[in-house]
């Protein structure tokens, strides 16, 4: 079972200093769903990210549809903060994921500020790549 958004925002707030929230954004990447092994592949990887990050992508039927996320990653902290996306984006309608404010997110949480520029370049082309598949699905509807 994956960490909502809320819970995550919470458990931030309740942690004191940035080791434990390194550690804790680990244990989110360790929590996350097994991912498609076929999945693996040139076409589901994301592009800008310095480590190897994948995501699939479920998009469900009508015209704003519900959009599912798998991702991973082959670095830790990074698979945690691959977490953190899925929680915030995954199972919304398009709509939503073109409207929700991951920066916003990642200020609330500190990791504007906690991660390294190449870390959070990555983190936006996965963004970036969510609201992409998000646009494309309601383009497709």
């Amino acid at each position: 079972m994956t960490t909502g958004i809320d819970t995550i925002r919470d458990d931030f707030a309740f942690l004191d200093d940035w080791q434990e929230r390194y550690r804790y954004i680990i244990e989110l990447g360790n929590d996350l769903p097994t991912f498609p092994e076929a999945s693996r592949d040139d076409r589901h990887k994301v592009r800008g990210c310095v480590s190897q990050v994948w995501l699939h992508t479920e998009i469900g039927e009508g015209r704003d549809p519900i959009i599912t996320f798998k991702g991973d990653s082959d670095a830790h902290i990074v698979r945690g903060l691959v977490a953190i996306m899925m929680a915030l984006f995954s199972g919304r309608h398009a709509s939503e994921i073109l409207t929700t404010d991951a920066e916003d997110t990642l200020r609330t949480l500190g990791l504007d500020e906690h991660l390294t520029p190449q870390r959070a370049n990555g983190l936006r082309a996965m963004i970036q790549r969510i609201r992409q598949e998000a646009e494309m699905a309601m383009a497709a509807a």
